[in-house]
């Protein structure tokens, strides 16, 4: 007697089992099939084929640097860098430091502004260096890029959107020799400037360093023009 009633308790929780077994695979099933698991799913798949591609345009970057074709783009890519400002440059140069009138305008002067630095002034020093063939250029730190303002702001003179006052440390590389002379021609800036009491100083360095840019780029009109100009 009590052995059947033995076999008849194991029989009972092997049933039980099996209906929990049960109710739990269904149960399964159904997150599975659920929208927010099959999204899980195919986001998950779709990370890791994210991350093959990701490897592997590693790896041909990789291989193009060893390469002499990855040389040769490399070398482009890190010009393009220093033409727009994005790595800091050294090299030989000029040094240009530009003061207001020491000491201030005459006292019976009408418009004591004549004595002070504007922004006009550095633009045609600056425009001096450019033409003579300055390969970069900096104003206080500030490295001057494409669309690198020198403007009037009240009495400070804005340079990439920061404030500054006299006196102005110019940097510029290039030839120190034509970068010198084409400042110091016979009725150019130089001679313009000192005329209205301005002081200004130019030295030449072998070592001449200048910062890479430290702004920020946004394009909201511009965009790059595709292979056949589409």
């Amino acid at each position: 007697m009590l052995q059947k009633q033995g076999h008849f308790s194991i029989a009972l929780v092997c049933v039980v089992l099996g209906i929990m077994l049960a109710v739990q695979f269904r149960a399964t099933q159904d997150i599975r099939s659920s929208p927010k698991y099959q999204r899980v799913e195919d986001l998950t798949q779709r990370v890791i084929q994210m991350e093959k591609e990701r490897n592997a345009l590693l790896d041909q970057i990789r291989d193009l640097r060893q390469s002499n074709a990855g040389g040769a783009a490399s070398a482009e890519l890190e010009s393009v860098r220093m033409g727009a400002g994005l790595v800091p440059l050294r090299g030989a140069g000029v040094i240009v430091t530009v003061d207001d009138t020491k000491p201030a305008a005459p006292p019976r002067s009408n418009n004591p502004n004549l004595y002070l630095i504007k922004d006009e002034d550095l633009l045609k020093v600056l425009n001096e260096l450019r033409a003579a063939g300055a390969e970069a250029i900096s104003i206080n730190g500030q490295r001057l890029i494409a669309s690198s303002e020198v403007r009037s702001a009240g009495p400070y003179i804005s340079i990439n959107n920061t404030n500054f006052a006299a006196p102005f440390e110019i940097k510029a590389i290039g030839d120190p020799v034509t970068l010198e002379n084409a400042l110091k021609l016979r009725g150019g800036v130089i001679e313009t400037l000192q005329f209205w009491g301005i002081r200004i100083e130019v030295k030449q360095s072998a070592n001449v360093q200048i910062p890479a840019f430290k702004g920020t780029f946004r394009f909201n009109y511009a965009q790059p023009v595709q292979d056949g100009g589409k």
